[in-house]
């Protein structure tokens, strides 16, 4: 798939009118708007909306809203085999690309993830994304934290981030984050990057084990809590392995998005179930294209 949005980080901010547009189709899915609608709430005329929002999402506005009404009908799990069989089976080999892209993580050592980040200086900054707003910080090794704007504002997000890598010093740096921005979203819409993406993960033992089990998920996949747990340890440990989704702080690139009740309905998203609804459309809409 070609990417025509601009790689460079100092156009990250053509990602600004997708994201809206991305909130607009989710908040109005069941109307169905049109794509001059949607072209004239981000202000964008029809044709040049259309051109942006493929190359920012991979797929056309149509596309994308066709899927998103489409998983709100949807019994993800009303299958005659285990979703999570299928999706570990085909790995990161299957049918996505993902398996080209090389995703690199890096775990902490123990005595590492005791001391909370001691030594490491982490680079953050705000950026536009596909999915509105985020912020990314990273060391020397890879991306370290991944979260979405929320209603507590950017003041509460970087102490969160620096609350999680307590002993860390920290540097406002965009020209150190926009590289690996501008590769992390075209890696998290499937398309092709020019280097690898690493990931500077902390974590117990347990959470790392079931990060692991994430990034197995195939782009465009969808397991349970209770399959997730059957794979990494123990169905019976399902809740604990909740536990350990939920404290994924690399959104969108370890894809605990991926990961719904065994009813097929979502949730739990730390960044909201809007949002959530939102990443799996729009990889399932790629991952069909």
């Amino acid at each position: 798939m070609a990417n025509n949005l601009p790689t460079q980080s100092n156009r990250l901010d053509a990602y600004e009118p997708v994201a809206r547009a991305i909130d607009f189709l989710v908040e109005n899915y069941e109307d169905a708007p049109s794509l001059e609608a949607t072209a004239a709430h981000v202000g964008l005329s029809g044709p040049h909306f259309q051109r942006v929002f493929k190359a920012g999402a991979g797929v056309s506005p149509k596309r994308f809203l066709q899927y998103l009404a489409a998983r709100e009908a949807k019994q993800a799990m009303d299958r005659g085999e285990s979703v999570l069989d299928a999706s570990f089976a085909a790995g990161l080999s299957g049918a996505s690309r993902l398996h080209d892209l090389f995703l690199v993580s890096e775990a902490m050592t123990p005595g590492a993830y005791r001391k909370k980040g001691e030594g490491l200086t982490i680079h953050y900054a705000f950026v536009d994304g596909p999915f509105g707003r985020a912020l990314i910080g990273a060391t020397n090794k890879g991306i370290c934290w991944l979260s979405f704007f929320g209603v507590a504002g950017e003041a509460a997000q970087i102490a969160e981030m620096k609350e999680d890598w307590r002993a860390a010093a920290f540097v406002e740096d965009k020209s150190f984050v926009e590289p690996l921005a501008a590769r992390a979203f075209a890696f998290a819409a499937n398309q092709s990057i020019d280097q690898p993406l690493g990931l500077h993960v902390q974590g117990t033992n347990f959470q790392l084990k079931v990060w692991e089990g994430l990034l197995r998920i195939p782009y465009g996949g969808l397991v349970t809590y209770g399959e997730l747990a059957n794979e990494v340890c123990s169905s019976r440990a399902a809740r604990a392995v909740g536990a350990a989704v939920g404290a994924n702080m690399i959104s969108l690139l370890i894809p605990c998005h991926r990961v719904i009740l065994s009813s097929g309905v979502i949730h739990n998203y730390r960044w909201g179930t809007a949002r959530k609804k939102a990443i799996l459309a729009m990889e399932e809409a790629v991952a069909a294209a």
